[in-house]
């Protein structure tokens, strides 16, 4: 007879057999971290750290070399290659680009609201709905006090993606002005400029209102990037401001897809490292899963 440990591997290979490379390998692992978390034997435990060793380490490069053959954009074409290069300015989204995270749903999840937040982020990355009813909906699912984002802020700190401080660097030492655009909240935007050195000028997102007593009252409705279209009234308002012959705008999202329009970006990259939407990914000028390859790119 099977051991539970052993039964559980079983069960874990013929998932994974059958999901192949239909879905990412980081879903993949957080199902099979749920399967294995049902035991508590140590036999179990120490199959899934040995489990998460490999998985892990592994995650991103099959995705990669799977979406080569599935996207004609991995590859830049000259034009798209000289734009990045000589852009003036270079404006990142930064949920699930410059973060591994999307903030609103880990605030969502911290606040114990994290599944139904998580659909709705889902839907509105997709385009599928406007974005400003997605995030009103959103929000008020859960209702944050100011003391909760305090809280979260402190014990949840952010975790930019492998590679985006070296870009940035690189970028600001070419001289290349870099801002952050995001539909999300600049209460939790503003660490994550701290780090990479951005001035808190070069971010556009929402604000989070609260009232006397640190109750959630809403948000900004003033902000262009509470609403579908924001991003791109944002790049439009900063290429005017600066006259900036050529920018650039790099996320995952439809609503940075959106950003490249007439007065707007010249050039959307896709950035695929953490998630990719392939109707988004299908339509960029260069879709990339790795911020060394716009690094390398650079020289």
């Amino acid at each position: 007879m099977k051991s539970a440990h052993e039964a559980a591997n079983q069960e874990l290979a013929e998932r994974n057999e059958a999901l192949g490379e239909k879905r990412p390998m980081l879903e993949m692992l957080v199902w099979n971290t749920k399967q294995i978390l049902k035991s508590t034997t140590t036999g179990s435990l120490i199959t899934f750290l040995a489990y998460c060793k490999s998985s892990i380490a592994a995650s991103v490069y099959p995705l990669e070399a799977s979406a080569v053959g599935l996207f004609d954009n991995t590859l830049p074409s000259k034009e798209v290659l000289d734009i990045w290069r000589n852009a003036d300015a270079v404006c990142f989204d930064v949920d699930s680009t410059v973060c591994l995270d999307e903030g609103i749903d880990e605030l969502a999840e911290y606040c114990e609201a994290g599944k139904a937040v998580a659909e709705w982020t889902a839907r509105a990355m997709s385009g599928s709905i406007p974005f400003e009813e997605a995030l009103a909906a959103r929000l008020s699912l859960f209702k944050p006090s100011l003391s909760q984002v305090q809280d979260f802020l402190e014990k949840r700190p952010p975790r930019i993606s492998p590679g985006i401080d070296t870009l940035v660097k690189k970028l600001k030492d070419k001289n290349t002005d870099v801002y952050l655009i995001s539909g999300g909240f600049r209460q939790m935007i503003n660490p994550v400029a701290s780090i990479l050195g951005i001035p808190l000028e070069n971010i556009y997102a929402n604000q989070l209102l609260f009232g006397s007593s640190g109750e959630f009252l809403g948000f900004d409705t003033k902000e262009p990037t509470s609403r579908s279209g924001g991003k791109a009234t944002a790049v439009q308002l900063i290429r005017k401001a600066q006259e900036y012959k050529y920018m650039v705008m790099i996320g995952d999202g439809a609503t940075d897809l959106e950003a490249r329009q007439p007065g707007g970006s010249d050039l959307f990259i896709c950035y695929g490292g953490v998630q990719l939407r392939e109707s988004v990914a299908a339509k960029a000028d260069w879709l990339v899963f790795n911020f060394k390859d716009l690094i390398n790119s650079l020289d």
